[in-house]
């Protein structure tokens, strides 16, 4: 990362897959003395970000953005060296003070004024970037000047807009005086709830932090200004503001796509030239001589050279002459060719996507029709949009374009993306099984009581009417949940660390199945640990005491018990005691999980696919 600021300054560094998930265009990073807000696309240096080929995701992304999108990108990035001043220490991702208003942190003083009203002083250290910080000249304990601190509450709305605090016009009960008066933010008591924590002026005005947060904020806040800081715009907005904390999670939520790269190819360098067809393409005419010197200087060389100049020659005659036929199209389906590559029933080698079929454990059999090990895998996810406030809805397409913040101005031609290497374990349920137990009579009596909760639970976010998943889906959600859970016990990853892919549909091509996997931008997610508790032998006795364990969960009977249309809830018997899982996890954000459709609970047995 690097600061905005009249000069380059870095400011600290983050993983890059955390620029999609945490710390992404729009969202305020908490560093240790300073906290930044990562600037929109069209601030991004990208002499130094490597672009990456996905044509899947591409497709998906132009279906929802417009075919504008160029390519997807890594964030950029310069190799580390030892010299503290080299080229290396001024690329990164840009950044920007937020909030700007600072405290000083002297308890004596608690001075709190704008960072640029020249009594705070930028303090930096190319050998320690994460010490950055702003310093007030009063002098505190020691004769040292105390660290400036920021601001602790910001405001935000439900269209995705973020501003700073209106200090001076809360304490003056919505009037602003002007400049010339200082202020001061002070808590007087050892509890740190808003009630004890005051804006002071020197005029003698003093309010609570308490009206501006809760009931009372309707009429203390000002309306939605229509900021986007990480954008340095503003547009109209009617929508009521509201105190945020800094650093609350509800300030920032990522809307990104995933895909896993698939075989398009039987040979290793036939698969790369593939991914690299769009520029390998114009030496398919070529005479063959002219072709192989210009080989080299291709972009994409580093990926060829292992194969050698012949090899890669002979790969693109036979992709010239057959044609782009299977080039993926528009489609927005991404699960489909995911399935067909899972189940496709062969062991496939190749670098990013290694498939093995595994025998199924004999106690499983009745329910179990494939088990497949993928010893590797690649994913690539790409950041698209975020929301404020209120999560995305998950894994819907028709989330509100007034909700949906863009990453830059404009129409974007190019998204930000991370690939990450990993290993899972893909389970698919026996069809048969799965169409009889959906058409049971108490699974049927289920449905209606989550139909319902669902439809609740959109009217609740005024959002359009869609179909409910369907048990089908809730099913296997619910049983990649807990199975989470007991692989987290034995393959050495945290739960946290492993992810799930539902495949459930009905119809022409019907899906009944899941994939767990771990990954990570090195090779922490491909060390195996996950692959050999798939193994036939391991498995079965897995799968045991996750079922088990989902039977009874210690906050029965009120978690068996739980009426999902009541609250409007999309899961029914769920809770953190038993099916909960980080948000790295559920691709879902812990929805549409029901114990009952799994396992007999102690309220609705016989509605369990496995019941006993």
């Amino acid at each position: 990362m690097s600061g905005s600021q009249q000069r380059s300054l870095r400011v600290g560094a983050l993983r890059p897959n955390q620029l999609l998930h945490t710390y992404g265009v729009g969202s305020v990073a908490d560093l240790p003395s300073l906290s930044v807000l990562t600037l929109g696309l069209a601030h991004w240096d990208l002499t130094h970000s490597v672009t990456v080929t996905e044509d899947r995701l591409l497709a998906a992304i132009r279906h929802r953005l417009g075919g504008q999108v160029e390519s997807l990108r890594l964030p950029p990035h310069l190799p580390e060296t030892s010299d503290l001043f080299a080229d290396w220490t001024r690329v990164g991702v840009p950044v920007a003070l937020f909030p700007t208003w600072l405290r000083c942190s002297d308890t004596r003083c608690n001075r709190l004024a704008p960072a640029d009203s020249g009594l705070f002083e930028l303090l930096s250290s190319p050998y320690q970037p994460d010490r950055a910080r702003y310093v007030h000249s009063c002098r505190g304990n020691g004769n040292s000047r105390p660290t400036a601190v920021p601001a602790r509450f910001v405001l935000a709305c439900d269209n995705g807009h973020l501003d700073d605090f209106p200090w001076s016009y809360v304490v003056h009960g919505g009037t602003d005086p002007g400049p010339g008066h200082s202020l001061t933010l002070a808590e007087r008591g050892s509890t740190g709830e808003a009630a004890n924590i005051f804006i002071s002026c020197e005029c003698k005005a003093s309010r609570p932090m308490s009206l501006a947060i809760g009931l009372h904020a309707e009429r203390t806040l000002p309306a939605c200004r229509g900021r986007h800081p990480h954008l340095g715009t503003y547009e109209p907005c009617d929508a009521p503001t509201r105190t945020l904390a800094l650093g609350a999670t509800n300030s920032w939520f990522a809307m990104q796509l995933r895909v896993f790269s698939l075989p398009r190819a039987e040979h290793p360098v036939d698969q790369v030239v593939a991914d690299r067809w769009s520029d390998l393409s114009p030496l398919a005419g070529l005479d063959a001589a002219i072709a192989k010197q210009i080989m080299p200087t291709q972009g994409c060389w580093a990926e060829l050279k292992p194969y050698g100049v012949d090899r890669v020659w002979a790969a693109i005659q036979r992709r010239g002459k057959a044609g782009t036929d299977d080039e993926p199209d528009d489609s927005d389906d991404l699960r489909r060719p995911e399935w067909l590559a899972f189940t496709a029933g062969t062991s496939t080698e190749l670098p990013d996507f290694t498939t093995r079929p595994e025998p199924v454990p004999a106690q499983h059999g009745d329910w179990l029709r494939n088990v497949v090990l993928v010893p590797r895998l690649r994913e690539v996810s790409a950041l698209y949009g975020f929301t404020r406030i209120d999560a995305p809805e998950w894994d819907v397409l028709d989330t509100p374009d007034r909700r949906r913040v863009p990453l830059t101005t404009g129409k974007p031609t190019w998204l930000p993306c991370a690939e990450m290497r990993g290993e899972g374990i893909f389970l698919r349920f026996d069809e048969e099984r799965v169409v009889e137990w959906e058409h049971r009579p108490q699974v049927k009596q289920r449905e209606q009581l989550l139909t319902r909760a669902h439809d609740l639970w959109r009217a609740q976010r005024r959002l359009d009417p869609e179909a409910h998943p369907g048990p089908r889906y809730v099913l296997l959600h619910t049983f990649a949940h807990v199975l989470i859970r007991e692989l987290a016990l034995e393959c050495g990853y945290s739960a946290a660390g492993i992810g799930e892919r539902v495949y459930a549909r009905s119809g022409d091509t019907p899906m009944a199945g899941v994939l767990l996997y771990t990954s990570a931008p090195d090779s922490e997610g491909t060390l195996g640990g996950l692959v050999s508790l798939g193994r036939t032998d391991r498995l079965g006795p897995l799968v045991e005491r996750a079922l088990d364990a989902a039977r009874l969960c210690s906050s029965d009977p009120l978690c068996a018990e739980h009426d999902p249309t009541v609250h409007a809830r999309l899961s029914a018997a769920a809770c953190h005691a038993c099916l909960f899982a980080a948000e790295t996890s559920c691709e879902r954000g812990n929805h549409y999980l029901d114990r009952a459709l799994l396992v007999d609970t102690l309220t609705d047995p016989g509605s369990g696919f496995f019941a006993r």
